[in-house]
C-alpha cells in the first residue's frame, strides 16, 4: 500500500477486511486461501467499500427511497428538456443506400418552438448549418409513431451480417403524414441513437425507453441524494417517522391579535 508509520491504523483494517472477505467465501486450502487474499488488494477493498456504502446510504433506508421516488419526476423532466435541446442543436446523418451503406450527408434538427422538424441535404464539411437552408420540413402533430431496429423500412435491405446488425442497432423512423410516409435514420453512434429516439418520444408524448436515460437518471438522482443528505452525514436515518406529540391541552400561549387591533 506505500504506507508510512501514521497509516498503521488503515493498512491494520485494510489486512483485516481482506482476511475476513477471504474467510466468508471459505477457501478449501492455505494455498486458495492466499490466492483470494492477493486478489483483493487495496483498490479492490476499497471498491467493495464504496459500493457498500453507497448500497447503505441509497437503498436501504425508507426515506431515502421515498426520496428517490419523489425526486424522479423532476429529473426526468430534467432529462426531457436535455433530449429536447439535443434536437435543436441537431445531428448530422448519413443516406444509406442500396449501392453503398454510406452516400450522401444529411442533416436534421427541431425548431426552437418544438413544432418542427427540418432536414436537408448537405455538403461534407458543413457541421452545423443554419435552419433556414435545411428546405424539407415535417411538422410535430404530423407525427405517428417511432420505429426502430428491425421495424424500420430501411433495414429489411439485404447487406452483409455485421454491416446490417451495425445498422440495426442504430435505425430509426419516424412514420408521418396521411400516407404513412417514413423519414428514416441512421445514427452515428449509439449515444445519438439514444438522445433522438428519446426526444422523439417526448415529442410524441410517450416514455423515454433507451439505457441512457436510466444511466442519466441514476447518475442524477445519486448527486442530487448526496446533496441533500449532505447535513445527515454520520447520523442514522429512522425507518419510521418519529410520533406526533399529543395537543397541550389549552393555547393561551398563542398571540391574540384581536386585542391588537383594538
Amino acid at each position: 500500500m506505500r504506507a508510512t508509520q501514521e497509516d498503521f491504523d488503515k493498512v491494520m483494517q485494510v489486512v483485516r477486511d481482506q482476511i475476513t472477505r477471504t474467510l466468508a467465501l471459505k477457501p478449501t486450502s492455505l494455498e486458495l486461501f492466499k490466492t483470494r487474499v492477493n486478489a483483493l488488494n487495496y483498490s479492490e477493498i476499497l471498491k467493495l467499500r464504496q459500493t457498500e456504502r453507497l448500497h447503505q446510504e441509497e437503498t436501504l433506508a425508507v426515506p431515502v427511497l421515498e426520496l428517490r421516488e419523489r425526486l424522479k419526476p423532476e429529473l426526468l423532466e430534467l432529462i426531457r428538456q436535455q433530449r429536447l435541446l439535443h434536437l435543436c442543436e441537431g445531428t448530422l446523418f448519413r443516406k444509406i443506400s442500396s449501392r453503398r451503406r454510406q452516400d450522401k450527408l444529411w442533416y436534421c434538427r427541431l425548431s426552437p418552438n418544438h413544432k418542427v422538424l427540418h432536414y436537408g441535404d448537405v455538403e461534407e464539411g458543413v457541421e452545423s448549418p443554419p435552419i433556414e437552408s435545411l428546405t424539407e420540413k415535417i411538422p410535430v402533430a404530423d407525427m405517428k409513431m417511432l420505429l426502430v431496429g428491425k421495424e424500420c423500412p430501411h433495414t429489411k435491405e439485404k447487406s452483409s451480417g455485421k454491416q446490417n446488425k451495425d445498422v440495426l442497432e442504430l435505425a430509426f423512423s419516424i412514420v408521418h403524414d396521411v400516407e404513412e410516409y417514413c423519414l428514416n435514420f441512421v445514427a452515428p453512434t449509439r449515444y445519438e441513437f439514444c438522445l433522438w429516439t428519446d426526444g422523439l418520444n417526448v415529442l410524441l408524448g410517450k416514455e423515454m425507453t433507451s439505457e441512457r436515460t436510466q444511466t442519466d437518471l441514476d447518475v442524477l438522482l445519486s448527486m442530487e441524494l448526496k446533496l441533500r443528505l449532505l447535513d445527515l452525514e454520520n447520523i442514522s436515518i429512522p425507518d419510521t417517522p418519529p410520533p406526533i406529540p399529543k395537543p397541550p391541552s389549552n393555547l393561551n400561549f398563542c398571540y391574540d391579535f384581536s386585542h391588537a387591533e383594538q
